[in-house]
């Protein structure tokens, strides 16, 4: 920089060019130096361009200046002013010249990633409950003396567990899968804790039942002695799964509720009782299908505790989440949800009325244990359903931080 052109009289000349512009408040109708029209314009008189003449290509930067040279307003005005509240809630406000914003997803894509589960989760949902009650029913059985209502609650439960290790087993991927998870124990994982439930209530399921085989071995030679021994190893085993059998009934409730899907994670304390109701009715349908009425007293009983379970906590999840109880009533969910609380509602009148009745006993535990399967299935579909709008987790949020301001 030359020292005849000190650093002032560039910032002087350059506030003089500026008042010189035609709306500007400053400037009026004074006139512009023909020194700094000339250095405003290139060679031959042509105009560079230059904002601060308002005129050029990039001119325009007030309003006033805009109008003059035929451009729209910067920034653009067509949106009406709204006000927002100061943090803290106290009195004023700010005009906004934006719209209120809307809440939607990037690229249309979910906010959460829907669980990547299949029906064959839901399906274990369903045959681990069954599982476990019919390991109760089977303890109740024996308890009472009611041997064929122990060994139908013994069969079921074997055959629901081997196939509640295969929906799981298939879900993995590969077997070695659930043998990895076996290397440690973790009380704060509920899938952690429900492998193991699951791996001590099955070995103890499976020996009782093969204890109802005793009565067919001969009385001679080692298959006599399996014959003596089997029976009460079976009547032990048949306790263990029957301790274990609550909480195989009610981890996968808490495992459900332990994800970040909405309806499933703020039904939290409704989903154990739904799955411990659901699993306590399907047992009873067990026992009042495959046991005379004279032994189906225990059966009959488990189905009003296990319908009540599930029908207060069905009614609780679809009134009391507010706008997270949607998916439990609207579409597929709650379609299957209506029919297992209908089906359930008939499974036990019938199984009251029908005491004498061997047909409608037997009615009666279908209707309990397809009202099992819609109920698990309703919920499952539910949190899917939640996870894909994503109303259901951006709303929640909002009143959420509402209640905290």
């Amino acid at each position: 920089m030359s020292p005849d052109r000190p650093v002032g009289a560039l910032f002087r000349r350059f506030r003089e060019r500026l008042a010189a512009e035609p709306g500007s408040a400053a400037g009026g109708d004074r006139a512009v130096d023909p020194g700094d029209a000339a250095a405003e314009q290139g060679p031959g008189g042509r105009d560079n361009g230059s904002r601060a003449n308002g005129t050029g290509p990039g001119g325009g930067h007030t309003d006033a200046g805009a109008r003059e040279a035929g451009l729209a307003p910067h920034p653009p005005r067509d949106a009406a002013p709204t006000t927002r509240r100061r943090r803290g809630g106290k009195g004023g406000g700010e005009q906004l010249t934006v719209p209120p914003a809307e809440f939607t997803s990037y690229y249309g894509r979910p906010i959460l990633k829907p669980p990547v589960w299949r029906w064959d989760i839901a399906a274990y949902l369903f045959t681990g409950g069954l599982a476990a009650g019919s390991s109760l029913l089977a303890a109740g059985g024996q308890l009472t003396g009611r041997p064929a209502l122990r060994r139908a609650g013994r069969v079921t439960s074997l055959a629901a567990v081997s196939a509640s290790a295969y929906f799981l087993v298939n879900d993995l991927g590969r077997p070695s899968r659930f043998h990895h998870m076996l290397r440690v124990a973790k009380l704060t994982s509920p899938m952690s804790v429900g492998t193991w439930i699951l791996s001590a209530f099955g070995p103890a399921a499976g020996l009782a039942a093969i204890a109802e085989v005793a009565p067919r071995l001969p009385r001679h030679g080692v298959p006599g002695l399996g014959r003596r021994l089997l029976p009460p190893v079976g009547d032990a085993a048949g306790l263990v799964a029957a301790v274990t059998a609550p909480a195989l009934a009610t981890y996968t409730g808490v495992l459900l509720a332990d994800t970040a899907v909405p309806s499933w994670h703020e039904a939290y304390p409704e989903l154990p009782a739904i799955f411990a109701g659901s699993a306590l009715a399907s047992g009873a349908g067990v026992g009042l299908l495959a046991a005379p009425c004279a032994q189906a007293g225990p059966a009959r009983r488990l189905a009003v505790a296990g319908a009540a379970l599930e029908l207060w906590g069905s009614h609780r999840v679809e009134n009391r989440l507010g706008l997270l109880s949607e998916p439990y009533t609207e579409g597929t969910p709650g379609a299957l949800l209506r029919a297992g609380r209908s089906l359930t509602a008939a499974g036990v009148v019938g199984a009251l009325v029908g005491r004498r009745s061997r047909l409608l006993s037997a009615i009666s535990g279908g209707a309990l244990l397809a009202a099992s399967v819609c109920t698990r299935f309703g919920i499952f579909h539910g949190g899917v359903a939640s996870a894909r709008d994503p109303k259901y987790t951006v709303v929640p949020q909002r009143e959420r931080a509402d209640r905290r301001a």
